[in-house]
């Protein structure tokens, strides 16, 4: 139990600081409005999430 709020309250935290780097630090970045940047900004969340799991089968099929 007391592992699964370890966990809670990590990923709370990395969420509140990413939420805080995007309000505050991302106005400050200009990226240009493309259809390019949108395809990158859509499409790479989901290509690191298929990765990690390719990853991760991979190292169940070995053992």
């Amino acid at each position: 139990m007391e592992n699964q709020l370890g966990l809670i309250l990590k990923l709370l935290l990395l969420s509140a600081l990413l939420s805080a780097l995007i309000k505050y630090a991302g106005p400050s970045l200009s990226i240009p409005a493309t259809a390019t940047n949108a395809l990158i900004i859509v499409l790479l969340p989901v290509a690191i999430l298929a990765i990690a799991l390719l990853w991760r089968f991979q190292t169940q099929k070995q053992n």
